[in-house]
């Protein structure tokens, strides 16, 4: 690392908390698929800000938007309306299919909001005594990091000296329905979960699971509630995760490229009968449904359907895992991924992924690592044929060298 390198991270190191074990570079600009550091060396982003960058970075259209309303008004509260909110309500309903939003900032806020949610609507609906509300969630889920999240949590380095956590979870298999069906109740609200698990390491389900668990919901009067924070919005070849099986989940949850990587901006997505229950004063945001988060959202919704980007996560998608699974490696003992989110796991004896993404960076590649021996990979939904071949050429160059 060059010395300028070493003066930020060395700063970060002393000032800051040690939260986060970052790869070695240090960022200052964006445009597109391509991040530049410090020292003006130009890397192709797999990671996306783990999918909050699915428009590329500083796209110009999201960034104008922005530009154009920072001018005109910020934040009001919800106190009073602002003339955003409802355009955002409008235009996310049309494109989603939902009949209620609720807005708020970052993904963990908009699962929060959601388990509050089933919750009541558990007791003041369904029925279910006063206390006892029961939530299905799943092993090696991540649905964030907030204190109640955390709390169903199955790795022990979230969890780890931050408890006690709150009651009212069930943990179950992640693909297995017969278990979600032997752990329904008569008091289960909900079954949170990920369409597909990506902080795990891209696990995704069995064909037909979510199918299954759509019939399980309905027939107990349980409220299916899809984590598609990561999912959402594009990165899996589809709007949205659910609709590769067809189903539709009663409570969605979306966030990161909801704003293209410009703001915070989540929300929760519902039928009428979970966020119906909510009145006044019962729950709420400063920021949330902000006019300036609210208009980057709609510029980011826009331009991910006017400029193909759907239809292009699924198309580079089946090129760069059709590439990553013709790479002839013994260090590779699976490639698994679905449109532009996508892994590679390692076989234990070649060591920590880690090493793998530090020596992509060296070939212009930044990837993370995640479960000790998984290499995520999750470029912008922007990204072209040639750069995806370019892309996969360093791959085979790094996973064929033996780093154990």
């Amino acid at each position: 690392m060059s010395a300028s390198v070493i003066d930020f991270v060395a700063t970060e190191a002393r000032f800051g908390a040690h939260n986060y074990e970052p790869i070695g570079v240090v960022l200052s600009r964006g445009e597109g698929v391509w991040v530049w550091d410090t020292d003006g060396n130009r890397y192709l982003d797999c990671l996306s800000a783990y999918s909050a960058v699915s428009q590329g970075h500083c796209h110009p259209k999201i960034l104008a938007a922005m530009v154009k309303q920072a001018h005109r008004l910020t934040l009001t509260s919800r106190a009073f309306h602002n003339d955003q909110l409802a355009l955002f309500y409008e235009e996310i309903a049309a494109l989603t299919g939902s009949h209620k939003v609720l807005p708020m900032n970052s993904g963990a806020e908009a699962v929060e909001s959601a388990i509050k949610s089933v919750r009541k609507w558990g007791y003041e609906v369904k029925g279910v005594p006063d206390g006892q509300a029961e939530i299905i969630v799943c092993a090696n889920n991540f649905h964030g990091r907030t204190l109640g999240i955390v709390g169903f949590s199955t790795d022990p380095e979230t969890r780890a000296h931050f408890g006690p956590f709150a009651p009212g979870f069930k943990l179950i298999p992640f693909g297995d329905a017969a278990a979600i069906k032997a752990a329904i109740t008569p008091n289960t609200v909900a079954f949170l979960v990920e369409p597909i698990q990506g902080e795990a390491g891209v696990v995704i389900p069995p064909a037909g699971y979510f199918t299954e668990v759509r019939q399980l919901c309905t027939a107990n009067n349980v409220m299916l509630v899809l984590d598609e924070i990561q999912t959402g919005l594009g990165r899996t070849g589809k709007l949205l995760a659910e609709q590769h099986e067809g189903i539709e989940a009663d409570v969605t949850l979306l966030g990161k490229a909801l704003s293209g990587g410009f703001y915070p901006v989540s929300a929760v997505l519902s039928n009428n009968e979970v966020l119906g229950t909510l009145r006044p004063g019962q729950h709420g945001s400063t920021f949330g449904g902000n006019p300036l988060a609210c208009a980057v959202a709609r510029a980011a919704m826009r331009v991910l359907v006017e400029e193909g980007m759907i239809e292009n996560a699924a198309t580079q998608g089946a090129r760069f895992l059709e590439g990553l699974k013709d790479i002839r490696a013994n260090t590779i003992r699976e490639v698994r991924g679905r449109g532009l989110m996508l892994a590679v796991e390692l076989h234990p004896e070649a060591g920590r992924a880690r090493r793998y993404c530090e020596a992509l960076q060296g070939k212009g590649i930044l990837a993370k690592d995640t479960h000790e021996h998984t290499i995520r990979i999750a470029p912008p939904l922007v990204i072209t044929s040639d750069q995806v071949d370019w892309a996969l050429e360093r791959f085979a160059a790094i996973l064929t060298q033996d780093f154990s």
